[in-house]
């Protein structure tokens, strides 16, 4: 008989969790270098809506991988940056990256 995975304990399946979603890779590598407001973001993602960039971001945040700042100006500013936690991913997107383009 297998014997169950508790998938709580688990590291692989907790990172899965936290990225898990169409966009949110691309999100994170696009905020990898720079600090970048929604509609660069969009620019640089022109397959994703904006409902849809706006949940992904949401849900990013809430999991602590991306800082939201807003600015107290006129017109408003909002920028979107990855956190430490966020940071500490760099390495797997990188390798990720890496195994895309034929590197091993």
């Amino acid at each position: 008989m297998a014997k169950k995975i508790d998938t709580n304990d688990c590291a692989v399946t907790a990172t899965i969790d936290l990225i898990a979603g169409r966009w949110k890779l691309t999100i994170l590598h696009v905020l990898l270098r720079h600090d970048r407001r929604f509609g660069e973001i969009l620019v640089r993602i022109p397959a994703i809506s904006r409902k849809v960039l706006t949940q992904q971001l949401r849900e990013l945040e809430a999991d602590g991988l991306i800082s939201r700042k807003q600015y107290k100006e006129r017109p408003p500013r909002v920028e979107y940056a990855l956190t430490g936690f966020g940071h500490n991913l760099c390495p797997l997107l990188a390798r990720m990256a890496d195994l895309k383009n034929g590197v091993s």
